[in-house]
């Protein structure tokens, strides 16, 4: 192999199966420097439109994503990742983008490019229909909690806003937040604040056991729990009693603002959704609950008002 040419080893990239990008490190945006034809299989837009561009143009406005969040973090610390992505072509058809993105070094240890590794993780989403491989096992749960992961909850959300915008059926969102995770941490060390965050896990967890709910670990100290049908309207009282049975815990927190004891706020969004409205409608009003409900002195539950739902 060693006699190999430059020009042996690019006709192996060119012809991989899976969509190969390279990166350049050393400038700002890092553009794309490479990409093979199979990622512009996957992605439909033509090398041209590639290369010299930042690969964020593919999420186009869909910027909240987590997997956007972890490729920032592995890219800061030099440290390869693996996240899916909900990317978009150019005629707008969504794909998810499942991706291994490792760094590339030179002999002294700096990163001079990133290479991904990219493969379509199933056309989910295609006509409000999952495709029955789902996600692979290591995007489904969170690795704290043993939860479902931000990923793959939002995969269903995005699924069940289509059924319940085609149903004309009410669907609910509720948020969950850790009040005064951080001054926890700091008082306890990072360790006894992922324990805290595992207990309140398990009782969200515990206290949704319709077929129709999932909970996920959002981010941090906060959950989310997608609600369907009729559960949806009785949301903001259920979410009283899930805040509750976290305080009943009795989890001592000397630096806790509303108690002595670790407390929850809780957003909580719901409603019939029209054929013209986003799903971002929906998160950004159960954010707004939840917002109130912190501004309100924490350990309390908010429901999303009208205005709340752009």
């Amino acid at each position: 192999m060693n006699n190999w040419s430059v020009d042996m080893w690019r006709r192996m990239v060119d012809a991989a199966p899976e969509g190969i990008v390279i990166c350049d490190a050393k400038v700002p945006g890092l553009p794309a420097v490479y990409v093979n034809a199979a990622f512009t299989q996957l992605c439909g837009y033509p090398a041209s439109a590639l290369l010299g561009s930042n690969l964020r143009i593919l999420q186009g406005t869909d910027r909240e994503q987590e997997g956007r969040q972890r490729l920032r973090e592995s890219i800061q610390s030099s440290a390869p990742c693996r996240i899916l992505l909900r990317n978009y072509r150019p005629d707008g058809t969504l794909f998810w983008n499942e991706s291994l993105i490792q760094p590339l070094q030179d002999t002294s240890g700096k990163v001079t490019h990133w290479v991904g590794y990219h493969r379509d993780a199933g056309g989910r989403l295609k006509n409000g229909e999952r495709p029955a491989a789902g996600l692979p096992p290591w995007l489904r749960e969170d690795r704290l909690t043993s939860l479902n992961s931000r990923a793959y909850f939002e995969e269903f959300l995005q699924r069940d806003w289509l059924v319940a915008q085609r149903d004309s059926h009410e669907i609910g969102l509720v948020m969950f937040d850790i009040d005064d995770l951080g001054p926890y941490n700091e008082t306890f060390d990072k360790a006894a604040g992922d324990a805290c965050i595992r207990r309140v896990g398990r009782v969200i967890a515990g206290s949704y056991r319709r077929g129709g709910d999932l909970i996920g670990r959002w981010q941090g100290g906060t959950f989310a729990v997608l609600i369907q049908g009729d559960a949806a309207d009785k949301a903001t009282q259920y979410a009283r009693v899930v805040t509750q049975r976290v305080r009943d815990l009795l989890i001592h927190h000397p630096r806790g603002t509303a108690e002595r004891f670790v407390t929850l706020s809780a957003g909580v969004a719901s409603l019939v959704p029209p054929r013209e409205l986003a799903l971002d409608a929906l998160g950004n009003a159960c954010r707004a609950a939840l917002q109130r409900a912190k501004a309100a002195g924490k350990n309390t539950v908010a429901t999303a008002e009208a205005a709340d739902f752009k």
